[in-house]
Order: C-alpha cells, then sequence, then structure tokens
C-alpha cells in the first residue's frame, strides 16, 4: 500500500503546481521502488532462511532416523539376552520339576509296593 506524499500549500505556491506535483509523483515513485527492493530482499532472504531450516530439518531428520535405529539394535539385543536368560531359566526349572517328579514317583512306587505286600501278609497270615 502506497503512501501518497503530499506536500503543504506553500510548496504549491512557490513551485506551482505543475513542479510540485512532479516532486509528488517522484517521491511515490521513489517510495514505490524502495518497496518493490525491499519485498525482493526479504522474499530472497526468506528462500535463504527457508533453505537453511530445511537443511536442519534434514539433518535433524538424519539425527532421529540413527538414533532410533541404535535404540533398536540396542533393544534387539536386550531382547535376545533377555530370551537366552528366560530360556535358561525355564531349562533349569524343568530339571528340578523333573527331578521332584521323579523323586515323587519313586514313594510313590515305595509306598504303593509296601502296601501290596503288607495286604499280601495279612491275606497269608
Amino acid at each position: 500500500m502506497p503512501v501518497t506524499a503530499k506536500l503543504s500549500r506553500k510548496f504549491y505556491e512557490k513551485l506551482g503546481d505543475d513542479v510540485t506535483n512532479e516532486l509528488v509523483e517522484w517521491f511515490n515513485l521513489v517510495d514505490a521502488t524502495y518497496r518493490s527492493d525491499l519485498r525482493e530482499l526479504n522474499e530472497l532472504n526468506f528462500a535463504r532462511f527457508d533453505a537453511k531450516v530445511e537443511q536442519r530439518v534434514a539433518e535433524l531428520d538424519a539425527k532421529i532416523e540413527r538414533l532410533v535405529a541404535g535404540l533398536r539394535v540396542e533393544m534387539q539385543a536386550g531382547f535376545t539376552t533377555a530370551d537366552a536368560r528366560l530360556d535358561q531359566r525355564l531349562a533349569e526349572l524343568e530339571t528340578r520339576l523333573t527331578k521332584r517328579l521323579f523323586g515323587f514317583w519313586i514313594a510313590q512306587a515305595a509306598t504303593t509296593a509296601a502296601l501290596v505286600f503288607g495286604v499280601v501278609k495279612l491275606v497269608q497270615g
């Protein structure tokens, strides 16, 4: 929005309407030129700023991707270690349960055999 320059009435009286109007038009032209130049400069600066922001965003994206990849590797290693530990503990639990069940089976078999011999002895005797 251009600002129209207006001069005081004394300019019009001293210089005349034609010269004063030319002077006002020249001021307005200079103002429009400077505004246009400033707009172009701002657009160039914004383009440079936008390019820098895009570059930094790309760098941050790459950094985040590297961090996520590293975390993914660490998590997979941790899960593998946890799986190995869990497998080992389950194997140990299975071994203990097998031993206890075998002991229970032997005690049960001995008790059953003793009862059978006791009943046979009672029946015979």
